[in-house]
């Protein structure tokens, strides 16, 4: 049997449904999800599979225009040095419209040797599917992509037909991961996410971007795992804002996040959140490394 292996770049701006299509296309829940956008800080290696090919999905931030903080620029280096080393690339846009943001990524995309995929996502948002065929029918005529996929990513919709056009255009080779591998991150770092997705789907626009999640213990004893995470944010301010009024949010926060780990896990977990300052760590680039923000 041919077996194929390559890794598959999903690239976009910002809130376009990247980690959302990368969870689904894996079939477990690697990368974190929110309405806010720019919640993806890593790039986030995910494995599929199958019994003739290994997928190495490689989720990214959006691509980030500002870059006075280190936080910022860490996360352009990550979106940006994906276009290197690829087999190919995966290019996600929302049905309803271009913007300059996604020109700005079809020009980075121009620039790699990696065939282009458009997949226009949310088209289950539609209520009319003939309205997307004048829009569909403009994009098509772009010479940079090879194909253009409609799908609804948290629908599972057209996702089969999007996996064999890639598997089709990567390179024959023996799987790299084994079959039981679905992602090269940690267990460590897939919990200190869902605690970020949950304060980023908590506090919404009432806190600025500068949080950051630190696991500092992981422990098995009997059937509970103990975990200890800290969070980390730049004022008191903020620090009171998570905490909520009678520590409330923050043990909301702790419960929502309880019940994906033990999904993750498999097991009993304890969880316990600490807040503390950390004045100006999203423009520190040695803690930024610390914190594993620095991969670009």
């Amino acid at each position: 049997m041919i077996r194929r292996c390559g890794h598959v770049a999903i690239v976009g701006r910002p809130n376009v449904g990247k980690s959302t299509l990368l969870n689904h296309l894996v079939g477990q829940k690697l990368s974190i999800t929110s309405r806010k956008p720019q919640t993806t800080r890593h790039q986030i290696l995910g494995i599929k599979t199958t019994e003739s090919a290994q997928l190495l999905f490689v989720d990214t931030p959006g691509r980030h225009r500002e870059s006075e903080r280190a936080l910022n620029r860490a996360m352009k280096r990550a979106a940006t040095s994906v276009r290197s080393g690829v087999d190919v690339i995966v290019m996600v846009v929302d049905r309803s419209a271009w913007t300059d943001e996604d020109e700005r990524v079809l020009t980075h995309c121009a620039q790699a040797s990696a065939p282009v995929l458009l997949v226009i996502n949310k088209i289950d948002l539609q209520d009319d599917i003939n309205e997307l065929l004048p829009h569909l029918e403009t994009l098509s005529q772009r010479e940079v992509f090879e194909e253009l996929i409609p799908i609804a990513a948290l629908r599972d919709k057209n996702l089969p037909l999007l996996e064999e056009q890639i598997v089709d255009r990567l390179p024959q080779g023996d799987f790299l991961f084994s079959e039981d591998e679905v992602t090269d991150r940690s267990v460590r770092f897939l919990v200190a996410e869902i605690v970020r997705e949950k304060i980023t789907r908590q506090l919404g626009e009432e806190l600025p971007y500068a949080v950051a999640v630190e696991i500092e213990e992981f422990k098995t004893e009997g059937v509970v795992t103990h975990i200890s995470a800290l969070i980390l944010v730049e004022r008191k301010g903020q620090k009171a804002i998570i905490i909520g009024r009678g520590g409330e949010r923050l043990r909301r926060i702790g419960s929502e996040a309880r019940i994906d780990i033990e999904r993750l896990i498999q097991s009993k977990v304890m969880l316990n959140l600490w807040v503390k300052v950390r004045s100006g760590w999203a423009d520190d680039e040695r803690a930024l490394r610390s914190l594993g923000y620095d991969e670009g």
